[in-house]
């Protein structure tokens, strides 16, 4: 197990869990939030063992978006009267780390699945459509609410949500800042699927994350590189890299072991060699 501030990390190969450990606070997102991502996601990325990973939240909440008052110190710009030219641009690069933390889900290589129960509002929107697969229990509840606080949403949900339900829906949420259900976000495919209990949601991700462990990690990976790769490039753009893509990892030893096992008619172990 590996402990961050705002992190914790339980590794159970071949999945790995990242929970939002700030059950207080609903897992309102300060500065540790920010600051550790990318290291918890490159570690995932880069650890051979770990074929999936579920990240979910502590307490009564998946998480209830930043913490704007313990961002105070780390953005003292956003406070400033003046907002002069040099006041933005030293705000600038701040932002873009901002984004780096929620991409670093969306760069690991290995699939994400968010399991959200209570709130998942703002910056939780932010990480969740980060995510490869959303899904959700009954209690859950989402806002895109940054347009109520006076801010546009700048770490990444206005660029992945309107690929996962579509600019209808996406521009609703985000004028609106309104919360929806789990219902109603399974409605709009915001979520793939909707549990009674938290309980049944967690059991339900280890099944769905080992559904996907099981599979040869060179393809699971090369496959969500090539669906990353193809949002808002042509057919022929995401043709082009995933022939690229499938000449690179052909032949492999996962794929000689799927052909073995399929004629010794057993269940293939798949390396990712």
């Amino acid at each position: 197990m590996n402990q961050y501030e705002f992190y914790l990390v339980e590794k159970r190969p071949p999945l790995a869990w990242v929970f939002l450990n700030r059950p207080e606070k609903k897992n309102a997102m300060g500065p540790a939030a920010w600051k550790e991502s990318e290291a918890v996601f490159n570690d995932l990325d880069n650890d051979p063992d770990i074929r999936a990973v579920v990240i979910a939240g502590k307490g009564p909440s998946f998480c209830v978006g930043i913490d704007l008052m313990g961002m105070v110190g780390e953005l003292p710009e956003l406070m400033d009267n003046e907002q002069k030219g040099g006041i933005k641009w030293k705000l600038l690069p701040k932002i873009k780390h901002l984004q780096t933390a929620i991409s670093a889900v969306e760069r690991c290589r290995k699939p994400v699945i968010a399991a959200i129960h209570g709130h998942c509002i703002g910056a939780g929107l932010d990480l969740a459509t980060a995510c490869d697969i959303r899904i959700c229990s009954k209690d859950a509840t989402f806002s895109l609410r940054e347009a109520a606080v006076g801010f546009v949403a700048d770490v990444g949900v206005l660029q992945r949500i309107p690929a996962i339900v579509g600019q209808g829906h996406a521009r609703e949420l985000a004028f609106t800042a309104k919360d929806i259900s789990a219902d109603r976000a399974k409605q709009i495919l915001l979520v793939n699927h909707v549990y009674d209990t938290e309980e049944n949601l967690m059991a339900n991700a280890a099944i769905l994350a080992r559904e996907i462990a099981d599979n040869s990690p060179l393809a699971v990976q090369a496959s969500k590189d090539v669906l990353n790769f193809c949002v808002g490039k042509t057919v022929q753009e995401g043709l082009d890299y995933v022939a690229s893509m499938s000449a690179n990892i052909i032949p492999s030893n996962d794929l000689m072991e799927a052909l073995t096992a399929f004629s010794e008619r057993r269940k293939p172990k798949f390396t990712g060699v």
